[in-house]
């Protein structure tokens, strides 16, 4: 399909509550194989509608087991905790720590508009709630512990 130009800190559609998918159509399945393309090209692992100033409750996710993709999701429950570094397609060249919960389970839709339920731990729970906030127009900084750092992708990981 095509990649979109991903919106970044600052811009309004990223400050906004995603209205509800009713149906898809076939302009909603053009958004999610955009998305999907636009989240592969940039190298992330999730992303969400309105990164691509689309004010739709729908994300897709990729945490390298293969695309994930949530309409109108809920998370329905999570538990324990983790603590790591999190950085944002929205937020370029950024990364800070978060906490967030260890488990998290959301009901949504498919791309079908069949009911399904996932489960992630770890990066995939991360990966969820950290999509779904953006749904509500929230950006991981507002959760960040301590300040934002510079991102080197030029670095040798050691």
């Amino acid at each position: 399909m095509a990649t979109r130009k991903i919106r970044v800190m600052g811009e309004e559609c990223l400050t906004k509550v995603c209205r509800e998918v009713t149906e898809m159509n076939e302009r909603n399945r053009i958004l999610v194989e955009d998305m999907l393309d636009t989240m592969y090209e940039a190298e992330g692992v999730g992303l969400a509608a309105p990164q691509v100033g689309v004010l739709k409750r729908i994300v897709v996710i990729d945490v390298g087991e293969g695309p994930i993709i949530l309409v109108n999701p809920k998370v329905i429950e999570t538990s324990g905790e983790q603590t790591g570094q999190e950085g944002c397609l929205s937020v370029p060249g950024k990364s800070g720590e978060v906490t967030r919960p260890n488990y998290a389970k959301v009901e949504a839709f498919d791309i079908d508009m069949n009911p399904i339920v996932v489960e992630g731990e770890e990066l995939l729970a991360r990966a969820l709630l950290h999509e779904i906030d953006h749904l509500d127009g929230h950006l991981y900084v507002e959760k960040v512990v301590g300040t934002l750092k510079d991102v080197n992708y030029d670095e040798d990981e050691e």
